[in-house]
């Protein structure tokens, strides 16, 4: 580290006792020599004056011994200096970027989305049905409130619904009814389930087939769809009471039945699912 400016002074100064202490002695000499020389060659007296002459010559040399001295330690840098003031200069923005250091990206062009392809329209989706069916009209407002509705596909989703809930019945399993039946069809199917178990009957079933699914009817009630089916399915089954016996149908024949089923939905729903809402038998 440099020394300040008071301690490089005082360094100075220090520095500077010998030279003034020789100064001293080299006077005291030359002047005692000057006068002894004079009084041997028996002259007269240095006049005062001369000795004047000698001092200032003296003091001239210290004072430029002293300003050779201030000046090669007052003179030298440290590197603690502060700069000299420039009014013209200028301290970088430190805020903001250098131009060198900006880098552009390319643009890049807005995008508009393409558009969705329009989905089938309400007559293609109901192309299936028969241009007579008394329930086209009322299939129409489903389907203009219902972009997903398609009379083929609800056909197939009700056939399968159709065979589980038979199916699920004829076992007593309950779960899996509460899934597929409004809380008013449930209960009217598990108090026959209840009575059955009651008399400790048991139903062997076996699923054949549907032969036929149409629509007959369908409504549109504010956000409620209601559309019902007309299913003609095959199928055995049989009845045993707690000894074995049969007490009801038959293993050995297939039986054809005829069900008219009405299923329900919220077309604003997001669940896709339509549940059983009410139940019909036809004689065959």
């Amino acid at each position: 580290m440099g020394r300040k400016p008071a301690a490089n002074l005082a360094y100075a100064v220090k520095g500077l006792r010998p030279i003034a202490s020789l100064a001293q002695t080299a006077y005291i000499k030359l002047f005692g020599r000057t006068n002894y020389r004079g009084l041997r060659a028996g002259g007269a007296a240095l006049h005062t004056s001369d000795i004047f002459d000698l001092t200032n010559i003296l003091l001239l040399g210290v004072a430029v011994l002293i300003f050779l001295r201030l000046r090669s330690v007052l003179g030298r840098k440290t590197g603690a200096e502060r700069p000299p003031f420039d009014p013209t200069y200028s301290a970088p923005d430190t805020a903001t970027p250098r131009e060198s250091n900006v880098i552009t990206l390319p643009r890049t062009e807005a995008r508009t989305p393409a558009s969705k392809p329009a989905g089938p329209s309400v007559e293609e989706r109901l192309s299936s049905l028969p241009a007579d069916s008394e329930a086209l009209q009322p299939l129409r407002q489903i389907a203009a409130a219902d972009p997903s509705f398609e009379i083929a596909s609800f056909l197939k989703g009700a056939k399968a619904a159709y065979e589980t809930v038979v199916t699920a019945y004829a076992r007593g399993d309950r779960e899996t009814l509460r899934n597929l039946l409004t809380p008013e069809v449930f209960d009217s199917f598990s108090a026959v389930i209840t009575e059955r178990e009651a008399r400790e009957e048991t139903t062997e079933f076996s699923f054949v087939g549907i032969l036929s699914a149409d629509v007959t009817d369908a409504s549109l009630s504010g956000q409620m769809a209601h559309v019902t089916v007309r299913l003609v399915s095959e199928l055995v089954t049989a009845v045993r009471d707690r000894l074995g016996n049969v007490v009801e149908g038959d293993l050995k024949s297939v039986r054809r039945v005829t069900d008219v089923w009405t299923f329900e939905r919220d077309v604003r729903s997001p669940n896709p699912n339509w549940r059983l809402v009410a139940t019909d038998s036809v004689e065959s």
